[in-house]
Formats: C-alpha cells, structure tokens, sequence
C-alpha cells in the first residue's frame, strides 16, 4: 500500500506540480522556529525605526544646534576637560532609575562669551536625548521674557497670549530645559521676571524635572540678578557648578593696525 507521502506525491505529478525532495522536507516544529525567527527579525526592525524616529522627532523639538555634540568640541584648555568630564558622568548618572527619579539636578555653566558653556550644554543634550529618549527644550531667557512682555499686549491679533501660555506650558512638561543667555546685559531682572522665573523653577523641581542654566554672570553676580527668591529656588536643586574660564573659541572678525590708528574715519551722513 502506498504512505500518505507517496500518495501525495502522485497527486501532485498528476496536477503538474513539483514533487519535493526528501531533503526539501521540513517538519513542523522547524518551520514554525524559522518563522518565529524572521518574525521577531522583522519587529526589531520595526523597533529600531520606531525608536529612530522618536529620536529625531526629539531633536527636531528641541531646537538645539546641531553641530553642538562632543564630537565636535576642542578639548584645548583644563577647563573645558573638566566640564567634559563633568557632563560625561551627569549623563552616566542616568542609567541609575532611583537617581533619576531621587529628584531634580541642575548644572550652572557660568564664564566669559565664547568659552563653550553653549556647546556642551548641547552636548549633554544631543547625548541624552540619544541614550535615554528623554525630551529636551533649548531656549534663551530674553526671548522667553520678551514673548511673555508682549502676551499682556491685549489689543493684539497675533493670538500670542495664548501662544506664550502653550509656550510657558511646554516649559513646564520638557524633561530637561536649557535656558541660555540668562541674565545677558541685565544687571537685575524685573521684580515680575523674577517672580516668573522663580515659580517656573520651582515647579519644574517638585516634578523632578532637570535644568542647565547658562550665563556670563559671575555666581555672586548671578544671584543679584535674579533676585532672592528666584536664586532661592536654584538652592532647591541638586546643583553642578561649571566655571568657563579658557579662551575664547570664536573665531571671525578682527581689527587690523591700521584701523586702530587715529587717522580721521569716515562717519555716515557726514557733510563737507
């Protein structure tokens, strides 16, 4: 009597199809291994390109220059290594879920224009939002000021009252905030500004939310002017503080010997 095989087999000549060699048997619990096997190939690939887009989404949010990674940074002075070494274990420090969640931490870059506080700041961003997906916010304060000055602007049709609302929202929400240019050319905040200021801080530290201020205010300088209560509210946080003092990275315009001469200098509108 012919095996079910065999029959199979006959079958299959007489509809014109191929008949399987015996190697070309595979039983069912290796065909299912296989399957299982590209299947979970194919949803990793679907979870790397997921994660790859959160990723970029996260950088497109966050309004960081690109070019400030540490890839990109000179390591040509001992205050930056230090600062580089400093950032390197913040971001370490993420790993550990109970120090992250233990409460809020802020670094304070402070030091002289050019010095790079902006640049690793970016660093430690584009790192972070990298290894943990964690959301990250690049704002300078004047700007943050100048939109809340004009939201009490009420004869205005631009809606920005509740664009600087949605704006001091997401202020709130963003894991990590970097406010830049805190303080620049001010020598003491408005009485409002600081209050502002102050409550926003505070809040981000009851969500155990992190920031990084960046300034070129001395620490002593600094606390005037931002007033009491809002350097009260820096006081709260687990605080990292990074002095800037090498030399000034920026390279560009440049006066040459003759135009530091005193010889007469054109002056615009100038009558003869």
């Amino acid at each position: 009597m012919d095996s079910f095989k065999d029959r199979l087999n006959s079958l299959a000549k007489a509809l014109g199809k191929p008949v399987p060699n015996e190697s070309e048997y595979i039983d069912y619990k290796t065909l299912r291994k296989d399957y299982e096997a590209k299947a979970n190939q194919e949803i990793n690939q679907l979870q790397q390109q997921s994660k790859r887009q959160r990723i970029d989404a996260l950088h497109g949010r966050s309004d960081l220059n690109p070019r400030w990674t540490f890839n990109n940074l000179i390591e040509d002075s001992d205050d930056v290594i230090e600062a580089v070494s400093i950032a390197q274990s913040f971001i370490a420090a993420h790993e550990d879920r109970a120090w992250r969640e233990a409460g809020s931490h802020m670094m304070i870059f402070y030091g002289d224009y050019g010095r790079g506080k902006s640049h690793i700041a970016g660093a430690i961003a584009h790192q972070l939002i990298e290894q943990f997906e964690i959301t990250v916010l690049y704002r300078q304060l004047s700007s943050l000021l100048e939109m809340r000055y004009a939201a009490y602007d009420f004869s205005a049709q631009d809606n920005i009252g509740q664009k600087f609302r949605e704006a001091n929202q997401e202020l709130l929400d963003v894991d990590m905030l970097i406010l830049d240019e805190v303080c620049v050319n001010e020598t003491v905040l408005k009485k409002n500004a600081q209050s502002w200021l102050g409550n926003l801080l505070r809040q981000r530290l009851v969500n155990k939310k992190n920031c990084i201020l960046i300034t070129n205010h001395s620490l002593g300088d600094l606390e005037h002017a931002l007033g009491r209560y809002c350097f009260e509210s820096i006081k709260e946080y687990d605080t990292y503080k990074v002095k800037f003092s090498g030399p000034s990275r920026r390279t560009g315009l440049t006066l040459d010997e003759e135009d530091l001469s005193p010889k007469q200098q054109y002056q615009p509108n100038q009558v003869r």
